[in-house]
Parts: structure tokens; sequence; C-alpha cells
């Protein structure tokens, strides 16, 4: 599959018409394929909670745009903030398993790719994280 960027500009655009102001397009090829992998289009103002995946890790790669990948601990505090953008210091991003994490999208048009392991499970309420 050719993904280029009359595929790219549609997802942005959909991710703009969107109240949540993101859009994913999944990159499976067939219904039995129980990985994780998608294009992700994400406009500035989208809330991702802050949230983890206990049992995989999480690969994040910038194709257009810049986002900041947001890494906190138990207590809900920022430990680390890493800009990703292309051409960057920081262009892919490898989130072990478990750790605590958001993203901001800080242009418009931007546009990752996300991959996990193992079949999508939603996350519960046990993974997100609630600042007390």
């Amino acid at each position: 599959m050719k993904i280029d960027n009359n595929i790219l500009d549609e997802l942005t655009a959909k991710a703009k018409g969107c109240e949540r102001l993101r859009m994913n397009y999944d990159l499976r090829t067939a219904q039995d394929d129980t990985s994780q992998r998608m294009l992700n289009a994400l406009e500035p103002g989208t809330v991702v909670p802050v949230h983890r995946h206990r049992s995989t890790a999480e690969t994040v790669i910038i194709i257009r745009g810049k986002v900041k990948e947001l890494l906190f601990n138990e207590e809900g505090e920022i430990t680390e903030e890493i800009l990703m953008e292309v051409g960057g210091d920081c262009p892919v991003l490898q989130i072990p398993a478990g750790q605590w994490h958001s993203i901001e999208s800080l242009e418009t048009g931007t546009v990752i790719f996300e991959a996990k392991d193992g079949a999508f499970a939603p996350i519960s309420e046990d993974d997100i994280l609630r600042k007390q």
C-alpha cells in the first residue's frame, strides 16, 4: 500500500471535521491481523488523556507536523517532554509497556504512525491517570 500526501490530506481533513480533532487510519491488511498499526491525524486542541498500555510497548513515528510526547510518573507529574518533528532530534519514540503518557499536537496537519503489539483492546478506566 502506498501512503501518499493525498491519503494524509484526507485524514487531516477528517480530523479537522471531527469533534475530537483527531482521526485514525487502520493499516491492518486482513481481518485476522491482530497487530495494531495506524496513522493518526492530530490537530491542535485534541485532548488525549494520560494513559498507559500495560501489556504492550507503543512505537510512535512522526510523519508530518509536530507533537510533544509527554511522559508521567504515578503521581501524574510530567517526567519528560519529547518534541517530535520530521527532521528533528527524535522522529521515532518507543514508549515502554506501563508508561503513563499523552501527546499534544503542536501544528495543524500533524500525522503520526502508531504501532502496538496484539489485538486492539480499549483502555480501561484503571489505565487512565486521573490527577488527585
